[in-house]
């Protein structure tokens, strides 16, 4: 990985989702260090970007063009999650009913959904070692044995995070994190990551909820049907009058002790 190499560098990009082009020569830069929240309404181009960012998509070949991840194209993904540590709505789905919580979590040392086959006889006593303190560090260490179909949402997807940051990667990118959290799992769920991020991890939170961007993020990216619609410093991108020009509706917005919430205007 280059020294002082950009977080993310996406340059002049052109992305296909199936049959549909997402974003036509998007340029985007985010630095290492940097908490960032992306955001914007439905159809805006928000997953389309996240799977790009998980090498789950690719930019159209061509000169000029390319998106790089901490100074590189190419990736081994398994590489890659020792660098950055993912928490999405999509991998939640993908994990079975009946899988344990210290599963979810060791699985984050091969980047695979579970530990089957072959693959569980590669797991050390090392790495079941830091699965059980990571989550002791999330609360959860006493799921391990439960399956997933007996834990509430909250304590799923504190699961997930425990996966996420099992490598101790320096950047968290989380996609719609309290969805389908109650209050008190949303804000228990939102105070740990406060502390994440207070502990100097970079934290990139991809959402279309105001509410679920904590006060430590300071630079919003707000997208609209596939380009960068504003991009800045929170208190100036979180306005009523950029908020209301892209999702073409009057909102108001209140900002209550660093969270921002939005209101019909």
């Amino acid at each position: 990985m280059p020294p002082e190499a950009k977080l993310i560098e996406i340059r002049n990009a052109t992305i296909w989702r199936g049959t549909t082009c997402v974003f036509e020569n998007l340029s985007l830069v985010i630095d290492q260090h940097e908490r960032v929240a992306i955001l914007g309404p439905n159809g805006s181009g928000k997953t389309t970007l996240l799977k790009a960012l998980n090498r789950e998509l690719y930019p159209v070949a061509r000169a000029g063009s390319f998106i790089r991840i901490l100074g590189l194209e190419k990736w081994n993904v398994w590489q890659l999650r020792k660098h950055i540590g993912v928490v999405s709505h999509d991998l939640h789905q993908r994990y079975t009913p009946t899988m344990s919580a210290l599963e979810v979590v060791v699985s984050g040392f091969f980047s695979s959904i579970g530990v089957h086959g072959t693959l569980a006889s590669r797991v050390t006593q090392e790495q079941l070692d830091s699965a059980v303190a990571t989550m002791e560090q999330l609360g959860v260490a006493s799921l391990r044995d439960t399956p997933l179909k007996a834990m509430s949402t909250g304590q799923q997807r504190r699961c997930l995070l425990a996966r996420a940051l099992v490598h101790r990667p320096d950047t968290l990118i989380l996609d719609e994190p309290t969805a389908g959290l109650d209050f008190a799992a949303s804000f228990d769920y939102l105070e740990r990551l406060r502390q994440l991020a207070q502990e100097g991890r970079n934290i990139l939170i991809v959402t279309h909820h105001l509410n679920e961007i904590p006060p430590e993020v300071d630079r919003v990216v707000l997208l609209k049907a596939g380009i960068v619609a504003a991009d800045g410093p929170k208190e100036a991108v979180l306005t009523a009058d950029v908020l209301s020009h892209v999702y073409e509706t009057r909102i108001r917005v209140a900002d209550i002790d660093g969270y921002y919430l939005a209101y019909p205007g």
